[in-house]
C-alpha cells in the first residue's frame, strides 16, 4: 500500500535529477567542489527519504522519514542560496531549483504535522 499520495514521489525524483544536472555546470574549482558535494547529497536525499517513507511500517516511521526529507530539502535551500550568492551558479539555474526546494519543504512540513496529529489522535 502506498502512503504517498499524488505526484510527490515523482516530483522529488525529478528534483534530485535537476540538482545533479546543475552540479555538472558548476566551475571546476575547490569552492564549487565543496558545495557540490553537500548539495548533491542533500538534494538527492529528499527523494530517497520520501520513497523510503512510502514503505514505512508504521505512522511514526513514516513521519520520521518525511521529517528527514523536510530537513534535507531545507538544507538544499541553503546550498542553492549559497551557490547563487557566490556566483557558482547563475540565478537562472539556481532560482528555479530554490523555488522548488522551498515548495517541497513546505509540503513535507505539512505532511509531518498532519501525520503527527493523526498519531496523537490515535493515542487518545
Amino acid at each position: 500500500m502506498s502512503r504517498i499520495q499524488g505526484d510527490l514521489k515523482e516530483r522529488t525524483l525529478a528534483f534530485g535529477e535537476r540538482v545533479l544536472r546543475m552540479l555538472r555546470t558548476l566551475p571546476q574549482e575547490n569552492a564549487a567542489w565543496i558545495v557540490a558535494k553537500q548539495l548533491g547529497r542533500s538534494g538527492t536525499s529528499v527523494g530517497a527519504n520520501v520513497w523510503e517513507a512510502d514503505h514505512a511500517h508504521s505512522d511514526a516511521k513514516f513521519a520520521q522519514k518525511i521529517s528527514i526529507a523536510r530537513k534535507e530539502s531545507s538544507e538544499t535551500e541553503y546550498w542553492l542560496t549559497l551557490t547563487e550568492r557566490t556566483g557558482l551558479a547563475p540565478s537562472n539555474v539556481a532560482t528555479p531549483l530554490l523555488k522548488e526546494a522551498g515548495e517541497l519543504t513546505r509540503i513535507l512540513a505539512a505532511i509531518v504535522v498532519r501525520t503527527q496529529q493523526h498519531i496523537a489522535g490515535t493515542r487518545r
